[in-house]
């Protein structure tokens, strides 16, 4: 990428946002450059944010993205470097454990908590949309973020995501996901997109092969549903694979992988699956290193075998980017009461890192104890940023000093804020939170 192709995008940015849009831009600025800052509030000490500390609380307040022009943006800049494009999509967690007054928290997943800790906490949940690099790394392009609700599953938020997403992108897509979406519901709620989808398989799944055609005397009442039961914990279930591949790893390790089509789901007839077997001879055979790996694939194009542990390891690239995004680009650091005001954030960060991405070739920034060959870090392309901002200039007009506020009124009463309960997201019916009066 070039200098005039990140100066376009910007231009163009500059037109998504449709309410603060100057204090917007500056915002984004400053989260670009600002290297030194730890919170969010210490944005406001960048030199490229032109207002003082608490317009960047009325931008988040205040302002407005047009999400539809936003999407269409990311997806004209999405860079692609090789003949299909492999996305990837999966949730991360924002905690929110102490935050009482914000709106429609639920359960959600937390890591490195104490030993014997149950791994939940209350916050909220995005859902993740990206393209992929070729080589597994943290530069990972953002093509849309949307929070998952407390009425929405995963699966629900990721199929509204490739809807709009997909006619955005050339044909041929791959999309890779963890064992979250390999179930009968991703498949159903995706089977209309012309995407095709990797994702792990949980190994106590079980599939079906098509049911056996009727013969010219059938036996009274319906037709079968299903026909052989293939369960990825019974070998005696496994039929025979359709296709085989044997050979090594990077490692020189040995590995097979088997394919089973024809099967579905029980409660996603319609869609027709080919579960692959992946077999490492040098895994550990722990829960982190299996030696048997399953996998399941819906599409028109399947991977070639040997290729398919490789291209899945790219999967983990999106949580290399989620670890710049939370320690570099301060994205969990940010407090904002509701979740409108952290859904506009969230769209922030991934123009940030948008704009690392097609800055990657433009400059870079190493310290004297960093490596100097290899593919630059995000964060040293970060360092290089605030030179290549300050030759591009920004499209956001200067802003106008009004004077100081007169305060509140006299006499006027404060009351305290709402608070809401954290929201249990039941199986059949979840419900949304009332706030507490």
């Amino acid at each position: 990428m070039d200098s005039n192709t990140l100066s376009d995008f910007r231009t163009e940015l500059y037109r998504c946002f449709l309410k603060s849009s100057d204090a917007l831009m500056n915002t984004v600025d400053a989260l670009l450059t600002e290297c030194t800052a730890t919170s969010f509030v210490e944005l406001s000490l960048s030199p490229y944010f032109e207002r003082k500390w608490h317009s960047l609380y009325k931008a988040i307040k205040n302002g407005a993205v047009d999400a539809e022009a936003l999407r269409r943006l990311f997806a004209k800049y999405a860079p692609k470097t090789e003949e299909r494009r492999v996305l990837a999509v999966d949730a991360s967690s924002i905690p929110r454990p102490a935050s009482a007054t914000a709106r429609d928290k639920t359960y959600v997943h937390a890591v490195n908590l104490p030993e014997g800790s149950k791994p939940i906490v209350a916050g909220w949940q995005f859902s993740a949309l990206v393209a992929l690099p070729e080589t597994p790394s943290s530069w990972t392009y953002a093509l849309d973020n949307q929070r998952i609700e407390s009425d929405q599953t995963q699966s629900e938020v990721a199929s509204k995501q490739l809807e709009a997403l997909v006619p955005l992108l050339p044909e041929g897509l791959l999309l890779l996901a963890d064992g979250g979406y390999g179930n009968a519901a991703f498949m159903r709620l995706t089977e209309g997109i012309r995407c095709d989808k990797l994702c792990r398989l949980a190994k106590n799944r079980v599939l079906y092969a098509a049911p056996p055609k009727r013969t010219e005397s059938p036996k009274p009442g319906h037709p079968e549903w299903h026909g052989a039961k293939f369960d990825c914990k019974d070998a005696t279930t496994q039929t025979a694979p359709t296709a085989t591949y044997t050979g090594l790893d990077a490692t020189g390790q040995e590995f097979e992988v088997c394919a089973f089509s024809g099967l579905h789901f029980r409660k996603a007839r319609s869609v027709s699956l080919t579960v692959l077997r992946v077999t490492r001879q040098g895994a550990n055979g722990t829960e982190r290193d299996p030696r048997v790996s399953w996998f399941v694939f819906s599409g028109e194009w399947l991977p070639s075998l040997e290729t398919v542990p490789a291209l899945y390891a790219r999967r983990y690239s999106i949580e290399h980017g989620f670890r710049v995004d939370k320690q570099e680009l301060l994205w969990e650091e940010a407090r904002f009461r509701t979740p409108e005001g952290f859904q506009l954030w969230t769209d922030l960060v991934a123009c940030v890192r948008n704009q690392l991405c097609l800055s990657r070739d433009l400059a870079v920034s190493r310290r004297g104890w960093e490596r100097k060959e290899g593919v630059p870090t995000p964060s040293q392309t970060r360092r290089a940023m605030p030179g290549i901002i300050r030759q591009l200039g920004t499209p956001a007009r200067p802003s106008r000093p009004r004077g100081y506020s007169r305060g509140r009124q006299k006499g006027t009463k404060m009351t305290p804020a709402t608070r809401y309960p954290t929201v249990y997201k039941a199986k059949d019916k979840p419900k949304r939170a009332e706030a507490i009066v």
